[in-house]
């Protein structure tokens, strides 16, 4: 399969939910604190300059934005990255932050579609109380990838040394999740092509396992049409 992650185009945004694509395709999200460089991360990973947005005013954008991933030719994308707003804004009123574990935070614990969750963190700040309660949203069965964001501003010995804090907080926070761990940099490249290749290699198996379930649901509804028996009586 090409890469996809470089056909990545806007979908639509949503403020609900109910609102959200129903035809199961395979989901990504990007989530992480109000200027831990979350859109500067998808527009690399992407190679697309101002494919996400990062507000002047973190918090302000209550929504979840969709990008469209594969051929634009094929009646339908392939799968879809939800780029999640910015959480751990102080200056958010109470009824903004209400409003964001309503929308992103219920839609980390019931989204069926979501395959994998892309944590992007600053290297400089952390595993923060935040970021521990958002990764008990995420279901345990999908894949956790986290990426240390302008790790260029670092020397190689305490980027290694933030790599060694943050993977023991994430040990000790014992979570049931796949969980993978990168230093990042969408300015000099750093880990760049480590976590396309991640993303890649999760949303092509998910893609996959979607493409054998309409084959064998097409072919349960062909035995059918044709009166096949499913489970003859020997």
């Amino acid at each position: 399969m090409a890469s996809l992650l470089p056909t990545a185009r806007f979908a639509t945004t949503v403020a609900k939910l109910a609102q959200l694509p129903r035809d199961g395709l395979p989901e990504v999200a990007f989530v992480g604190r109000s200027n831990a460089g979350k859109s500067s991360a998808i527009n690399a990973l992407c190679q697309r300059r101002r494919l996400a947005f990062a507000s002047k005013t973190p918090g302000r954008t209550q929504a979840l934005n969709c990008f469209a991933l594969g051929p634009e030719k094929l009646d339908r994308p392939l799968a879809l990255i939800v780029d999640t707003p910015g959480y751990g804004f102080a200056a958010a009123p109470l009824e903004v932050k209400r409003e964001w574990d309503q929308l992103a935070g219920r839609y980390l614990q019931v989204r069926d579609a979501l395959c994998a969750v892309v944590l992007v963190m600053d290297v400089r700040r952390g595993v923060t109380e935040l970021d521990r309660a958002l990764l008990r949203w995420i279901r345990p069965d999908v894949p956790v990838l986290v990426i240390l964001t302008k790790s260029d501003k670092l020397g190689r010995a305490q980027q290694r040394q933030a790599l060694d804090t943050v993977e023991a907080a994430l040990r000790e926070a014992r979570l049931p999740n796949p969980v993978s761990l990168l230093a990042f940099s969408s300015t000099t490249g750093l880990g760049l092509e480590q976590a396309r290749g991640w993303l890649e290699a999760v949303l092509g198996e998910a893609i996959e396992a979607i493409e054998a379930r309409d084959h064998a649901d097409a072919q349960q509804g062909e035995d059918t049409q044709q009166g096949t028996p499913r489970n003859p009586t020997p």
